[in-house]
């Protein structure tokens, strides 16, 4: 079978690395893929994985008719069976792709956002992040909707990584407690995490507790983080709040984390190196994942709106992490392995 795979964009992300290993690994299955992206920081990776990869114009509206003709022309050219689109401008150039062609291919959707867009036609068949969504888009007529959860390559991700040089390269004592946060810095979605996560660690540093939080990542609202980064080091007299920019793999700073902080296929990507988790959302939401919470999160996802068991905003994550940074050694997370779910003492 032959495969064009269009991830959304190539910047540093969940969705679209989850597009570039989904590539890898149907081509390990013996079919062949080809990645059809802008130039961006994942375009590397689809080349070290020996991946084909075409590159659309960097500057262009969406939908693009101008990728819609190219879409239409690889199909013909190649003899494409499947065109996979991330997210829903893909999906719709896709669809238009195909009405151009007298052989149709196969359009697949995969739609990793918090909800899919009301516009997407209902004939393309979706995979979808988290079992509420998929209710909706059913609910909302589309014919076929499959759950997949972000996925998470745990033979690269796992609890064996060694994440020491990490933090001795940054600074970070042993005895100190590293959170992480491994993100986009953009407005949507991140950035009230991203400062309550900054907010509280001043709390817990001020009340004398040997704690770090380390932002992983790069986008619009890095200078916002930034300015509340610096903030709180004034405010504490040391750094607390380090940033530590875009990394094409960051598994180091998974590994090198005492607890992860996070939402999405990062919260999941966490949970591959055994690390205690608080996944946090918008409207103050934060919540430990425990045995009592998982229900909840595998029904609406890793994610979440308002108030959680410990309440909202700032004082619900300090609460959170009060918890976990005072004694990590007795904390018990929820790891996502190879053999499946099972928990891990953390010791």
């Amino acid at each position: 079978m032959k495969v064009l795979l269009y991830p959304h964009s190539m910047e540093v992300g969940g969705s679209q690395l989850n597009a570039v290993q989904l590539a890898g690994a149907i081509r390990d299955r013996g079919h062949e893929v080809i990645v059809l992206s802008e130039a961006g920081p994942l375009v590397e990776r689809v080349k070290k994985m020996a991946l084909e990869h075409v590159e659309l114009p960097l500057h262009r509206g969406r939908p693009s008719p101008k990728v819609v003709r190219m879409i239409s022309h690889l199909v013909r050219q190649r003899d494409i069976d499947v065109v996979h689109g991330h997210e829903w401008p893909p999906i719709i150039e896709a669809f238009l792709g195909q009405a151009l062609l007298h052989h149709t291919p196969v359009v697949v959707g995969t739609v990793m956002s918090m909800s899919v867009a009301p516009f997407l036609p209902r004939s393309v068949p979706l995979t979808v992040g988290t079992e509420l969504i998929r209710q909706a888009a059913t609910a909302a007529g589309h014919r076929r909707v499959m759950l997949l959860e972000p996925p998470v390559d745990t033979r690269a991700d796992n609890p064996s990584v060694d994440g020491r040089s990490f933090r001795a390269e940054r600074g970070v004592q042993p005895d100190e407690v590293l959170l992480a946060m491994v993100c986009r810095l953009v407005p949507d979605l991140k950035l009230e995490g991203l400062l309550s996560a900054c907010d509280a660690v001043r709390e817990l540093a001020v009340a004398g507790k040997p704690v770090r939080l380390m932002i992983v990542g790069d986008g619009r609202a890095r200078d916002d983080v930034a300015r509340r980064a610096a903030d709180v080091n004034a405010a504490v007299g040391y750094e607390a709040v380090l940033l530590a920019g875009e990394m094409a793999d960051p598994s180091p700073a998974y590994a090198a984390a005492d607890v992860i902080i996070g939402q999405g296929g990062s919260a999941l990507r966490g949970m591959a190196f055994a690390k205690p988790l608080v996944v946090i959302g918008e409207e103050g939401f934060s919540e430990l994942l425990t045995p009592e919470s998982t229900p909840t999160f595998l029904r609406q996802g890793w994610y979440g709106l308002g108030p959680g068991s410990l309440g909202t905003g700032v004082t619900a994550l300090r609460l959170a992490l009060s918890v976990l940074s005072v004694r990590p050694s007795c904390v018990a997370s929820w790891g996502f392995l190879a053999a499946g779910w099972r928990r891990i003492d953390l010791v």
